[in-house]
C-alpha cells in the first residue's frame, strides 16, 4: 500500500510565492518519477513539472522560469517551488510518482491566485 500526501497549496496574490510538498509512503522499492500535475475548472489534468530518477527534469512550457521541482529520495518527497505566481496557474495540483509496474497520485492541493 502506497500513500501520498500533498501539502503547501493556498491562497496568494500574483507575483507571489508557493511550495508544494508531496510525500510517500508504503512499499516502495523504488521511485522511476516524481511528478507534478494540475487541473482548473473546465480543463484537462496537465503535466507541470517532472523529475526522474536519473536526475532529468521536465517542465510545460507555461511554467519554464517560474516553478522548479526538485526530490529528497532519502524521504521519498517530492517539491514545487512555485514563484511569481499567475492567476492563470490556479488550479488543484496533484502529485504522482511511477514505480515498477504501476502509478499513485495525491489527492490534489488547492492552488489560488489571486489579481
Amino acid at each position: 500500500q502506497v500513500q501520498l500526501v500533498e501539502s503547501g497549496g493556498g491562497l496568494v496574490q500574483a507575483g507571489g510565492s508557493l511550495r508544494l510538498s508531496c510525500a510517500a509512503s508504503g512499499s516502495i522499492s523504488s521511485i522511476n518519477v516524481m511528478g507534478w500535475y494540475r487541473q482548473a475548472p473546465g480543463k484537462q489534468r496537465e503535466l507541470v513539472a517532472s523529475n526522474a530518477s536519473g536526475g532529468s527534469t521536465n517542465y510545460a512550457d507555461s511554467v519554464k522560469g517560474r516553478f522548479t521541482i526538485s526530490r529528497d529520495n532519502a524521504k521519498n518527497t517530492v517539491y514545487l517551488q512555485m514563484n511569481s505566481l499567475k492567476p492563470e496557474d490556479t488550479a488543484v495540483y496533484y502529485c504522482r510518482i511511477i514505480i515498477p509496474k504501476r502509478d499513485y497520485w495525491g489527492q490534489g492541493t488547492q492552488v489560488t491566485v489571486s489579481s
